[in-house]
């Protein structure tokens, strides 16, 4: 695709339409695991979180081994892609579906079935992840191009998303993992008809191809920001409901009205950050998602019980800051590799490294966080003013701190570098 070529939609539609069930079963591994395994199996939330800590060390480090695969699969051909990716969404529906109806009794069992069952979904969502992500990143373009590419997939990812949060309290479990796999299949029918990078040739040793981005001082610093502001994302979304259910104290039904709205507003405003894209750049457009974000969500430290209706409009004002963290930080990685000479070859070691910091995020999220809160003196179901308190600080007061801290990086880092603003001319705005 040239750069100045535009997606037609129908070719967008087709190539991000897998973002749908990707997200849909981000959700409920991410956010709806935790509360569902502490809740109706009485796990306790220290060994709870070693589980979760172990399976997302292993899935992270495994992500930069998958993105070379990728790469390899890439150089057979685009059919090759499909073929893995085949195989590897017909595992995650398994794997998925084994994690939430567990087939074993007591907890050491538990505590087993549902590492290994983490394992596995997590390494079938990490191939097929990376490979539609380094897909993307093959199709080429210029700034507004790339974004427009990852605004198709974050899009109907935000979809999923949406239903992934609604259908369970709705229609219960068996129907979500039912429409599940019901959008996985459409979605890789709909990527066999997605416009298709042009085949490269075999190159480099498996060695030099894995570590090659780390030798890329631009992508070290983009990593940086992104690892500073997933961790700032990742510990709300590990404790969002444990927040609604006991400092709110929020009936079960408005869980899904309060995911809903965050990622549905989410959605909404990739379009109009795509405009500030094209007048602002990537980077300062990202960079004002961040502020935003904390000026929206610090509101909730002083939030208690029978706030819900203030906690929805902070969900939904959250929901417009995603947008640029779901949008932009995927288009100025694929700007990186086309400014560094490594498209077409390398795309698949890039993103597995990528996705190896978001897992590392969430795996420290879960790890750490939640035997933190149990060492402090909160536990699920709660009503004791200090473990309240200690859910309110961990929920509100330390993602936003976070998040300024990866708004510095963003600004000292990126926008401040000149060195690296002449090398990559995608990280700054336009002039």
């Amino acid at each position: 695709m040239t750069a100045g070529a535009l997606l037609p939609w129908r070719q967008g539609l087709a190539y991000g339409l897998l973002g749908l069930p990707l997200a849909f079963v981000a959700l409920p591994l991410y956010v709806l695991l935790p509360n569902h395994y502490a809740r109706e199996f009485g796990m306790p939330l220290a060994t709870l979180g070693g589980v979760l800590l172990a399976a997302r060390l292993f899935d992270a480090v495994s992500d930069p081994l998958l993105g070379r695969w990728a790469d390899r699969l890439f150089e057979r051909s685009p059919l090759a892609v499909l073929s893995t990716g085949a195989v590897s969404a017909v595992v995650l529906a398994v794997g998925l579906t084994a994690l939430f109806f567990p087939k074993v009794q007591g907890q050491g069992a538990l505590a087993a079935w549902a590492l290994v069952c983490l394992l596995v979904t997590y390494l079938a969502y990490s191939q097929l992840g990376i490979a539609h992500q380094s897909w993307g990143a093959r199709l080429g373009g210029d700034e507004l191009q790339r974004s427009r590419i990852v605004a198709w997939r974050e899009g109907a990812a935000l979809v999923g998303v949406v239903l992934a949060s609604v259908l369970p309290a709705l229609l219960g479990l068996p129907v979500m993992l039912g429409v599940f796999a019901a959008a996985l299949v459409l979605g890789w029918l709909a990527w066999l008809r997605a416009p298709r990078p042009a085949p490269v040739a075999p190159h480099a040793t498996v060695r030099a191809d894995l570590w090659r981005p780390w030798t890329r001082p631009a992508f070290r610093r983009l990593l940086a920001v992104f690892v500073l502001n997933g961790i700032a994302s990742a510990v709300p979304a590990t404790l969002v409901l444990f927040f609604i259910q006991d400092r709110l104290q929020a009936p079960p039904g408005q869980e899904p009205m309060f995911l809903a709205a965050y990622f549905l507003c989410a959605a909404l405003s990739i379009p109009l950050w795509l405009r500030a894209v094209a007048r602002w750049g990537l980077a300062r457009t990202w960079l004002g998602g961040m502020l935003l974000a904390v000026a929206v969500f610090g509101w909730t430290a002083g939030l208690g019980m029978g706030d819900s209706m203030p906690f929805l409009a902070v969900c939904a004002l959250s929901g417009v800051a995603l947008g640029t963290d779901l949008a932009l930080p995927g288009a100025l990685l694929a700007g990186v590799v086309a400014a560094e000479g490594d498209s077409g070859r390398h795309e698949g070691a890039y993103f597995g490294w990528w996705n190896f910091a978001t897992k590392l995020n969430l795996a420290l999220a879960a790890g750490l966080a939640l035997p933190l809160l149990d060492a402090l003196g909160y536990t699920p179901g709660t009503r004791s003013a200090e473990g309240l308190q200690t859910l309110g600080l961990a929920y509100a007061v330390l993602p936003c701190a976070l998040k300024l801290v990866a708004a510095a990086a963003l600004y000292f880092l990126i926008l401040r570098q000149s060195p690296l603003a002449a090398a990559i001319p995608s990280l700054q705005g336009k002039p």
